[in-house]
């Protein structure tokens, strides 16, 4: 359901580890869009400009639309690194997130199963430890009312836990309010009820 709420990193996550002489260092963060995923991968990715692979995967929106995942080996075997990195933060159901592994080599080869399991493994102790937060879906709502018909939006409002965005005072009151989308529907019908269909709201295109 697209408006069902959805867990996002509430800020960044570190983990750091060591596995054969390799340095393995894996950052989470919040992206709330695949720009914003690309960007945080450059930014991780200059920081580290010496490290051998800087390999991400990101899920750059819910959890569950694929349009929004991506991942790179950053030159391991094919398959080593962003496919185990992307498993987990799929597997997490947490969405808006970026995670970048880099790795400073240490002359011993770890083998393609032993790379799976320093990107997998390393993503996984970082989920642990990342904070998260609820994003709640809302949808935007336009409506007109009379002068007198104000308390009557605003008890409702209250009701649903929405809140008014703002106001144009003319010979109506011209109204924006932002609900919850999973209750937008009740809330228009009951407004609508309530006010004896001289109020109904209408949803505003994102």
């Amino acid at each position: 359901m697209e408006s069902e709420p959805y867990f996002i990193p509430a800020e960044m996550a570190t983990f750091e580890e060591e596995i054969k002489k390799s340095r393995f260092i894996t950052y989470l963060a919040h992206t709330p869009s695949v720009e914003a995923a690309k960007a945080f991968v450059q930014h991780i990715k200059t920081k580290h400009s010496d490290a051998r692979h800087n390999c991400w995967a990101f899920v750059a929106g819910r959890p569950t639309d694929s349009m929004k995942w991506g991942f790179s080996d950053d030159g391991e075997p094919s398959g080593t690194a962003g496919k185990p990195i992307l498993a987990q933060l799929t597997g997490s159901g947490i969405g808006e997130i970026t995670a970048v592994v880099t790795r400073y080599s240490g002359g011993i080869k770890l083998g393609t199963g032993g790379l799976v399991k320093a990107y997998g493994g390393g993503v996984q102790q970082a989920l642990t430890v990342l904070q998260t937060k609820e994003k709640v879906i809302t949808s935007e709502l336009t409506l007109s009312c009379a002068y007198n018909q104000v308390s009557l939006v605003e008890s409702l409002l209250a009701e649903y836990a929405g809140v008014q965005l703002g106001a144009d005072y003319g010979n109506q009151v011209e109204m924006t309010v932002e609900i919850d989308s999973r209750v937008a529907e009740e809330f228009i019908a009951k407004l609508t009820n309530r006010s004896g269909g001289r109020i109904v709201p209408v949803f505003n295109s994102q």
